[in-house]
């Protein structure tokens, strides 16, 4: 028998096979549900090691922002930049004053309009089966409307004071409010403590209803059982 069809290489070509379809699958557009994720502006300029820069229209109001609405599979994993689906900024121009306030970006050189464009192809060209760009869009403003995280967690006495609050009572407050529990996302401030910075609620496909969330990731952002809400 020729080495090409030894043991050896037909395990290695398997695979190799194998992980084409894995790499295929992650990146065919198709997806379960959306994580809805909004940020806390005061932890995302008051973590270790990064600068923000507000936008042209200066500084915010003390409101939690869009940070991103993510297609996931059942199983925790997700597809990212499909293609296929062009940016096309004139689109959006009858909502650009919402996504200016709404979804703006604090990274540092200011991007503006860039940031859509990188959340555009990055997740939402692997949505474009269920929401073309305009209602992708929309979707998450709709939904910045109806999860409103800051109110839900000053209704219960957690208010951004620079104080801890227990990690628990944080999930407790926004799940009474939305009818969901939340995945509670951390970074840390340069004394290393651990700050709420993202809340995300799951949506079903069609941008409109929340749901249980299937997967709740765990990694760099778990957060402490004590977790500071910074003031703003």
């Amino acid at each position: 028998m020729t080495k090409w069809g030894t043991p050896s290489f037909l395990i290695s070509l398997t695979l190799m096979l194998s992980l084409a379809l894995v790499t295929l699958a992650n990146n065919n557009g198709d997806f379960h549900y959306f994580y809805f994720v909004q940020q806390w502006l005061g932890s995302y300029c008051d973590q270790n090691g990064e600068k923000c820069c507000y936008p042209p229209t200066g500084k915010p109001g003390p409101e939690f922002s869009i940070y991103g609405l993510w297609p996931y599979y059942n199983d925790g994993s997700f597809p990212y930049n499909c293609g296929g689906g062009n940016f096309d900024e004139a689109l959006l121009k009858p909502m650009q004053d919402r996504l200016r306030k709404e979804w703006p970006s604090f990274t540092c050189p200011q991007i503006g309009r860039k940031f859509w464009v990188h959340e555009w192809n990055k997740h939402g060209t692997c949505s474009k089966s269920a929401l073309g760009e305009i209602a992708y869009f929309q979707a998450a403003l709709n939904l910045k409307n109806r999860v409103n995280v800051l109110h839900a967690l000053t209704s219960a006495g957690i208010r951004p004071n620079n104080q801890l609050y227990p990690l628990k009572s944080v999930k407790e407050a926004i799940a009474k409010t939305t009818g969901f529990h939340p995945w509670v996302v951390c970074n840390r401030n340069s004394q290393g403590t651990s700050q709420i910075w993202q809340v995300a609620v799951c949506v079903d496909k069609s941008g409109t209803r929340l749901i249980n969330c299937p997967f709740i990731p765990k990694g760099p952002g778990d957060c402490q059982d004590q977790i500071k809400f910074p003031s703003f």
